[in-house]
C-alpha cells in the first residue's frame, strides 16, 4: 500500500560491474551416517547444486534485472515531478480546486485527486511493464490483463482516498506550525504507516484477494501449535488465493493492536511439504514474537524526522532560485507536493543498503527463530529452494549487502544446515 522508491545510483553501477565478477516435495539432504561428522558446506552444495544452470540463469537474470526497475522507477519520478512543476501544472492544479472552493481541507483533497491520478496514469506504462508482461515473462504472474487492470483500479482508489487524506492531514499540519512542521509532518507520516498495518490485514488485503480459513487439520494443527507455543494470539489460520496471481509462495503474521493474523497462500499449500509449511510459519511467527513491527515503526521513525528536516533545508534552497518559475510559494503551498516527493525519494534512495541491512537483519532473526521453532531445517533449506525462482541464490558480498533485504538463497540454506550440524552433534552420546 506504501510507495517507497528504493535504489542509490552509484551503488547500482558498482553493483553491476562487482556482481558480474562475481560469481514438491524432492528429498531431504540425508542425515550422515553413525560416526561421520555432518558437512555443512557440502550440504549446502548439495541443496543448491539442485537448482539447473537454466534455472539459475533465469533466477539470475530476473533478480538482476530488478535492479533496473529500480533506477527506472526512481527515473519516472523525476520526469513525473518535472512535468508537472516545469510546466507549471501542478500550480494550475491547485488553482483550479482553489476556484472550485476556498474551503482548505477540500481544496488541498482535490489536489490530492488530481496529483495521485496523473502520477498513477504517468507511472501506467513503466507499472504495466514490470507488473504484468515481465512477471508474465519470467512465469511469476498467472492473471491475465482484464484481472490486472482491475487490480491495478483497486490500487488507485486506495491511493485516491488514502493518499488525498494524508495530503490534508500533513498540509495542515505544516500550515498551522510553521515553525516546527518537520517533526509535525514526520509525526503525521508515522501516524498514517502505523495506521495501514493496522486495518491492511483486516479490511485492505481482502479487496484483491479472497480469505478463508484453513480447513485442513493436517497443515492447520501444526500451524495453531506453532504460535501457540510462541504466544502469538490466533485461534485459526487464514488462506488467500494468490495463485489467482502469482506462483510465488508467501506467508505473513501480520496486524497490530488486535488485528494479528497467520495468513499463507494456496501457492505454499499446493507446491511445499509440511515440513516446508511449519518452517515457513515458524519464520513468520518470529517477526511476531521478536516484536519486529515495532521496532521497523521506531526505525523509520527516525528516517522519516531526520527526512523531514533534510526536506526543510533542501526545499529552501530550491524555493530561492525556482519559486517564480515554478509558480510555487513555500512549503504550505500544496502545489509544492510533486517537490517534496521526488526529494524523499531521493532520500530513501540513498539510505537503500541501510534500510536492507536493518531488515535483511530482521529477516535472518526470524530465520534463527523458525529453525528453532519449527525444528525443520530441511523444510527450510527446500522453501529457500523454491525461492530461487525469483531471487538470485548466490550473490557477490557487496551485491547482498546493497540490494538484498533477505538473506541471500545461499545463506539461508547454509544456516539450516549449520543448525542441523549442531543439533546433531549435541545428540550424539
Amino acid at each position: 500500500m506504501s510507495i517507497v522508491l528504493k535504489f542509490k545510483v552509484v551503488a547500482l553501477l558498482m553493483c553491476l560491474l562487482l556482481f558480474s565478477f562475481s560469481s514438491h516435495g524432492q528429498p531431504a539432504t540425508p542425515a550422515p551416517p553413525a560416526g561421520m561428522a555432518f558437512d555443512v558446506e557440502s550440504a549446502t552444495r548439495t541443496y543448491l547444486n539442485r537448482l539447473s544452470q537454466e534455472q539459475r540463469a533465469k533466477s539470475d537474470a530476473y533478480f538482476e534485472g530488478g535492479y533496473w526497475i529500480q533506477l527506472w522507477q526512481f527515473l519516472n519520478g523525476l520526469l513525473i515531478a518535472w512535468l508537472l512543476l516545469g510546466t507549471s501544472a501542478s500550480a494550475r492544479m491547485r488553482d483550479l480546486t482553489r476556484k472550485i472552493t476556498r474551503f482548505k481541507p477540500l481544496h488541498t483533497a482535490g489536489y490530492g485527486v488530481l496529483y495521485f491520478l496523473a502520477s498513477a496514469l504517468l507511472s501506467f506504462p513503466l507499472s504495466l511493464y514490470t507488473d504484468f508482461f515481465r512477471e508474465h515473462q519470467y512465469g511469476m504472474a498467472t492473471n491475465t490483463l482484464g484481472d490486472w487492470m482491475l487490480d491495478w483500479c483497486k490500487g488507485l482508489i486506495l491511493t485516491l482516498v488514502f493518499g488525498s487524506l494524508f495530503l490534508v492531514v500533513l498540509m495542515a499540519v505544516v500550515r498551522r506550525l510553521p515553525r516546527i512542521w518537520p517533526a509535525a509532518g514526520a509525526a503525521v507520516t508515522m501516524m498514517f504507516l502505523i495506521l495501514g498495518a493496522v486495518i491492511a490485514p483486516v479490511y485492505i488485503s481482502p479487496i484483491f484477494n479472497a480469505y478463508k480459513p484453513l480447513s485442513d487439520h493436517k497443515i492447520l494443527d501444526p500451524i495453531l501449535r506453532l504460535a501457540r507455543a510462541n504466544g502469538i494470539p490466533a485461534d485459526r489460520v487464514y488462506e488467500m488465493d494468490a495463485s489467482r496471481q502469482t506462483t510465488r509462495i508467501s506467508a505473513n503474521v501480520s496486524g497490530m493492536l488486535g488485528t494479528t493474523r497467520i495468513t499463507l497462500n494456496d501457492n505454499l499449500l499446493q507446491r511445499c511439504s509440511l515440513p516446508e509449511i511449519e518452517a515457513v510459519m515458524a519464520h513468520e511467527m518470529g517477526h511476531y514474537a521478536l516484536n519486529h513491527v515495532y521496532k521497523m515503526i521506531l526505525f523509520f521513525g527516525v528516517v522519516v524526522v531526520i527526512g523531514f528536516y533534510l526536506l526543510r533545508w533542501s526545499l529552501q534552497s530550491l524555493f530561492d532560485r525556482y519559486k517564480h518559475k515554478w509558480n510555487i510559494q513555500d512549503p504550505a503551498d500544496v502545489a509544492t507536493f510533486p517537490l517534496v516527493v521526488v526529494l524523499f525519494s531521493a532520500y530513501m534512495l540513498v539510505l537503500t543498503p541501510a534500510i536492507n541491512t536493518f531488515i535483511r537483519v530482521q529477516e535472518s532473526e526470524a530465520d534463527i527463530f523458525g529453525l528453532n521453532a519449527a525444528r525443520q531445517p530441511d523444510g527450510f533449506a527446500e522453501a529457500a529452494l523454491k525461492l530461487a525462482d525469483y531471487r538470485k541464490m548466490a550473490p557477490g558480498p557487496v551485491e547482498e549487502f546493497l540490494f538484498y533485504d533477505h538473506p541471500s538463497g545461499r545463506t539461508r540454506i547454509r544456516m539450516a544446515m549449520t543448525w542441523k550440524a549442531e543439533n546433531l552433534s549435541s545428540s550424539t552420546p
